[in-house]
This record gives C-alpha cells, sequence and structure tokens, in this order.
C-alpha cells in the first residue's frame, strides 16, 4: 500500500537500486515486472474505464456544494490509502475528467483513463502519437496532487511545459491544486516561488541543473534527518526542488535514452591567457595534417584518431611551431591534437552548431533546437570557436555533474509517456525500472505509408522531394518536410524558392517563430521545411477541407541514427483518426549509408543511378540503409550502458550520489 508522509523540511529522494541488500534488489526487480504485468492486463484497465463513467455520472446528479465535499473527502481517502484501490483512483480520475469537461472543454478518451492508470502505478504509457497525452497526463497529475505528493511534468523543452502549464493551469486550479512553470531563463528568486506548487511543469535539463544546485547548496545535509535538525535550529539553507517525488516525463524515449549520454555540468569560468593560445596551436597544428594519411575519421560517432603516420609526423609539427609548453608532452600533444581534429572535421556550422551573436550554440540532434547555456567538454566548445573565429570562452571547472541516467532514478515514483518507445523497452526496465504498456488507439490509424525511394545522389533526391511537395499541395494539402539539419533545410528552402513554391522554414535559426509556423502548417497548400523541431510535441491543426483533400503529407528526407526519430515525424501526420500520408526520399549520400564499404556504395550508386527505383537493387540499398541505421541503434545502446556503469563506478568523483541514509 502506497501512503505518503514526508515531513516539510526533508528532500525525499529514492536510494539506487544498485546500493541495496541484494535481497532488496532482487525484490525491486520483481515489484518492476509485477507492476507491468499488472497494468498490460486491459480487462482491469477496461474496468477502470466503465467505473470512471459510473462515477462521472453520479458526480453528474449533484450540486456545487455536494461536489466540493466529494472533492474534499477524496482528497483525505487518498492522502490516507493511496493507489491501492482502483475504485478510490476511478472517483479521482471522475472528479478530474468532469472539471476538464466544465473548464476546458474536453473530456478524457477511454485509451486516456487507461494511459493515466499506467502512469500512476509507474509505467511508461506508450501511445500512438497525437492521441492526446498531454491531456492525459492530467489525470494522473492531479491525482498524485490530491494524494500529497509533489508533481514534476517534465517536458523536451521550455516552450511545450510553457504551453502546457497555460492550458491546463484551470483545471488544477479548480481541484483546490498549485500549477507553476519553471523556465530555462527564470531567476532564482521565481524558481523558489515556483517549486513548492503542487504541479509543476518543466523542462528535463531545467530540473536537473535545479537539483544540481541543490546539491552544491547544501552539500552533505540532504539526508532527512540532517534538514529537519537544520530546520528545527533555524539553519535552514536555501533548496529549489523539494525532493524528487513523483515525475511524469513526456516523450519518456527522447530523455530516458536519446539524451542519456549527455552529461549534465554545472561549472565555474576559469580564465586563461595560456589556454587560449593553447588551443589556437591546436588548431593550427590539427590543419596541417591530411584525411586519410595522417588521421581517419568517424563522422557518424563525431572520432577522429591518429594513423601511425600521424603518430610520427606529431612531434615534428609540434616543435616546430607551438609555444605552450604542454606540447613537450608525446600524450597530451596527441590528444589535443585528436580532439581539434574532431573539432576540424565532425563537428560541422548549420549541422551540430550555429553562430549566432558571436558565440558558437549547441544544437541538439535529437530535438533540432539550440542549447545556448551548454558546452562541450575538454576544450572542444574552446577549439571550435577558435575554427570558427568568434571569442574564446574561459575554459571551466566541473563543480557538479549529473547524467539522465542517474538523475531520473532518484525519484520516489518515476512514469513516462511517449509514441515510439518499444524498441528500447528492455533499456527502459533495467535502467530506470519502468514497465512499458501500450495503450490502444482511439480512432483506427488512417496513416498511409507510401513506398520508400532511394536515390543514387543528392542532387536527384532534392528534386524528387521538390517534385513531390509541389504534387501535393496543388492538391491543396499542407506538406511537412523533415530535414535532419539546418544546413540540408536552408539548401531545400533554397530550392523550393528557385521553383516558385512558397514556404516557411522552421529550425534553430527560426526557432522565435515555431508558435507561428506550427498554427500555419496545417493550413491548404502550405509548405514547411523543419527539423527535428517538429518531430516532437507538435500538434498540426487540419480544417475540413484539408481533411477531405486528404491532410498532412510528410516527407522525411534523411533517416535519423534512431527510428523511433523518424516515426515521431511522420506522426505528425494522421492524428486522432485525421487522414494523412507521409514518405521516405532518400539518398546514397546520406550520412548513414557513408558507413558501408566504398566498392559496394559504387555498385549500389552505379545500378540506382540507372534509373531503377523499384527492383532487386532498389530494395537491396534501401535493406542496407536500414540496417545501417540499426547497427548505430545498437552502437548508442552500447554506449549508454557502459556510461551507467560509468557513473556507477565514479559517482563518488563525478556524481552526486543522492543516498537516503
Amino acid at each position: 500500500m502506497f501512503s505518503l508522509t514526508l515531513h516539510a523540511d526533508t528532500y525525499p529522494q529514492r536510494r539506487d537500486w544498485r546500493d541495496l541488500p541484494w535481497l532488496d534488489r532482487i525484490g525491486e526487480g520483481l515489484r518492476v515486472r509485477l507492476a507491468a504485468r499488472l497494468a498490460l492486463r486491459a480487462g482491469r484497465r477496461e474496468a477502470l474505464v466503465a467505473r470512471v463513467d459510473a462515477e462521472e455520472a453520479g458526480l453528474a446528479a449533484l450540486d456545487d456544494s455536494a461536489r466540493a465535499a466529494v472533492l474534499a473527502e477524496l482528497r483525505r481517502q487518498l492522502r490516507r490509502d493511496g493507489f491501492a484501490d482502483d475504485a478510490l483512483v476511478a472517483r479521482a480520475f471522475a472528479v478530474v475528467r468532469m472539471a476538464s469537461r466544465t473548464l476546458l472543454g474536453k473530456a478524457h478518451f477511454g485509451t486516456q483513463i487507461q494511459g493515466a492508470w499506467v502512469l500512476l502505478h509507474g509505467n511508461v504509457a506508450e501511445m500512438n502519437t497525437g492521441e492526446g497525452k498531454s491531456l492525459m497526463a492530467t489525470l494522473a497529475a492531479a491525482t498524485a496532487a490530491l494524494a500529497g505528493m509533489k508533481v514534476h511534468v517534465v517536458t523536451v523543452n521550455d516552450y511545450l511545459a510553457g504551453r502546457d502549464r497555460d492550458e491546463f493551469g484551470p483545471l488544477y486550479a479548480a481541484l483546490g491544486l498549485s500549477c507553476a512553470f519553471v523556465g530555462e531563463s527564470a531567476t532564482p528568486e521565481e524558481k523558489s516561488a515556483a517549486y513548492p506548487a503542487d504541479i509543476v511543469y518543466c523542462s528535463n535539463k531545467t530540473i536537473v541543473f535545479d537539483y544540481l544546485r541543490d546539491r552544491l547548496a547544501l552539500l552533505d545535509r540532504m539526508q532527512p534527518l540532517r534538514l529537519a535538525l537544520d530546520a528545527m535550529l533555524g539553519q535552514r539553507r536555501r533548496q529549489l526542488l523539494h525532493g524528487l517525488q513523483f515525475a511524469i516525463v513526456d516523450e519518456a524515449d527522447s530523455v530516458f535514452v536519446d539524451e542519456a549520454r549527455t552529461p549534465l555540468i554545472i561549472s565555474a569560468a576559469r580564465p586563461s591567457v595560456e589556454a587560449e593560445a593553447f588551443y589556437r596551436e591546436a588548431i593550427a597544428l590539427a590543419g596541417q595534417l591530411v584525411a586519410g594519411g595522417d588521421f581517419t575519421l568517424e563522422a557518424l560517432q563525431h572520432q577522429a584518431s591518429l594513423t601511425e603516420a600521424g603518430r610520427r609526423r606529431l612531434p615534428q609539427l609540434a616543435g616546430a611551431g607551438a609555444e605552450s609548453p604542454v606540447w613537450r608532452s608525446a600524450l597530451r600533444t596527441e590528444e589535443a591534437c585528436v580532439l581539434a581534429l574532431q573539432a576540424l572535421h565532425a563537428f560541422r556550422r548549420d549541422i551540430h552548431y550555429i553562430v549566432r551573436d558571436g558565440k558558437v550554440m549547441i544544437v541538439d540532434e535529437n530535438t533540432g533546437r539550440v542549447m545556448p547555456d551548454r558546452s562541450w567538454e575538454r576544450g572542444l566548445q574552446q577549439l571550435i570557436e577558435v575554427k570558427e573565429g568568434v571569442a574564446v570562452s574561459p575554459e571551466k571547472e566541473t563543480l557538479g555533474r549529473i547524467s539522465y541516467q542517474m538523475f531520473f532514478r532518484r525519484y520516489l515514483r518515476l512514469a513516462g509517456m511517449t509514441g515510439t518507445c518499444r524498441e528500447v523497452r528492455g533499456e527502459m526496465a533495467s535502467v530506470y525500472g519502468l514497465g512499458v504498456v501500450r495503450i490502444p488507439p482511439y480512432r483506427p490509424s488512417r496513416r498511409l505509408r507510401l513506398p520508400a525511394r532511394l536515390f543514387a545522389s543528392s542532387e536527384a533526391r532534392w528534386l524528387a522531394v521538390v517534385d513531390s511537395v509541389a504534387r501535393y499541395s496543388r492538391q491543396g494539402r499542407p506538406v511537412l518536410v523533415g530535414t535532419r539539419s539546418i544546413a540540408a533545410s536552408e539548401h531545400l528552402s533554397g530550392r523550393l524558392q528557385a521553383a516558385g513554391i512558397a514556404h516557411q522554414v522552421l529550425n534553430a535559426k527560426q526557432d522565435e517563430q515555431e508558435a507561428g509556423c506550427v498554427a500555419r502548417a496545417g493550413e491548404a497548400g502550405q509548405v514547411t521545411i523543419a527539423t527535428n523541431m517538429a518531430g516532437r510535441g507538435t500538434d498540426i491543426k487540419l480544417d475540413d477541407a484539408v481533411r477531405a483533400a486528404g491532410g498532412l503529407h510528410v516527407i522525411l528526407t534523411e533517416l535519423h541514427d534512431a527510428s523511433r526519430v523518424d516515426r515521431q515525424l511522420a506522426g505528425r501526420c494522421a492524428r486522432m483518426g485525421d487522414p494523412g500520408s507521409w514518405e521516405e526520399i532518400l539518398s546514397l549520400d546520406d550520412e548513414l549509408p557513408a558507413g558501408l564499404p566504398t566498392p559496394l556504395l559504387a555498385l549500389l550508386a552505379a545500378r540506382l543511378a540507372g534509373g531503377g527505383q523499384r527492383g532487386a537493387w532498389h530494395g537491396l540499398a534501401l535493406a542496407l540503409y536500414r540496417w545501417r541505421q540499426w547497427r548505430v541503434e545498437r552502437r548508442h545502446a552500447h554506449l549508454r550502458e557502459l556510461l551507467l556503469r560509468a557513473d556507477f563506478r565514479n559517482r563518488v568523483a563525478l556524481s552526486f550520489t543522492g543516498e537516503m541514509e
């Protein structure tokens, strides 16, 4: 039975299961499997929906004062009994749904009720894109908050968090719950005022960095007894989060998997004139090395490595022009040179980063969004700044560091929702203790997948994309074209402009226009070029005329490292029973096929250049393209596993433990 009795001045969080005695670890593993199995019982979920319908019918017959009394009694029972009783949960869901129906004009579907039940019991709800996950989360969030838990609804960016807070804030207020939004740019005073709210909407990046700030502020005083003692003695320290109780993570696969390898670091600047000179010398040194002879490059992994010939040349080159004493060390020289090679050749402008206002800003490959306050480690940021000719930022000293993998495991209760999780359900269970439950669609999908087309060259691919865009826009259908990089979106924009096709572009350079672009993307004949910014959390509205014409058409121009990202972009069409279609128009010049042997690539290119978009060679080329995608996905999964092991080995030195002893 779940119950919550937490002191107001404690910092509740979960002790990692790997720190538990062996018998408790076995019990935790069994708990995960049992919770998922119970949630998988479709009959139990359907019975819950029927109970909610019955409870809401009973509430409809009551006047306002009687409903207020029901709400007060519900809050008391939830705080006492928790979520073990399905009848009590059904009553809570009915109260929330009735309030939503009255205030927002939106009543939760039966499938959303099922998904909320899955969330409430600490699992990941996998629903088709466009099935209303944000509205579904209000049921679980409100019920948990009524039970006395502090709920964090975590989204992938501030835009979505602010949007959902504005939309659902009145619903929570009607239930007597406070709701707040914490943005990345909020001041410490604003955050301190917002986090005590019952339900807080924020991005994954914001919540993790604020946790690190709490760790720095509280140091070794995060144990409940120490915090309570400090409060009794009047020695309260400033903290933001007040613990990690319940998190509902939207786009869970993006946060838990795609960004798992991204370390979150709080650092302090450490200016050094000598360091800046060293970076300039490293770039100059690396610029003298020859690709293929002195070094090799793994573009997909952003890795460079020196050949034996390159290692032999380094001492001569370093001794010729370098002034820094660091170059006297052969090992440091090689490390600096490899990093400079990566800066020169593996990271490209308008693909991995942009230059804005004289600063190098990282572009998240998974979301397509700029991360203005994030920087690369180990001097890579400074090397790229030297390469681009902008002001070199000072070196930074790490004060606190943690990964998403380590952070989210610390919540007392964790849940997630996404449309694309089946490929990583094993990782969800082993790393986060989360079961994945598939929720059926509310309406049958009308999404039409057209045959994929693969061309020998980028030129042929872009010609085909322009032709497809023109054809569907003439039919009165809106078209969304997905590109993997800013550079590709701008290239396609130029081609459409030359063809006289009106369009709009949504990428990291136009992120301030996101809301307007999304609002227009569903209009008849509208053409939108977008990076992954449009791949998650974007709801493109259609009118009746567009639905009659066939709905939104989506074109993928390159496959991503993770097939889930591709499915998210395709999921922008045919949402909630609307019609829609999507297709892939690809090229052998893309990054993924580049990993195939050169003779094989040449053979495939020659066969496809002969005009065949069908037949055995086309099928073989497509199969090899998708095989490369699968190989890269497997490599990323292996690297995430290695990172998690390293975090556990080095957490005393590199991470915070978050132990509750």
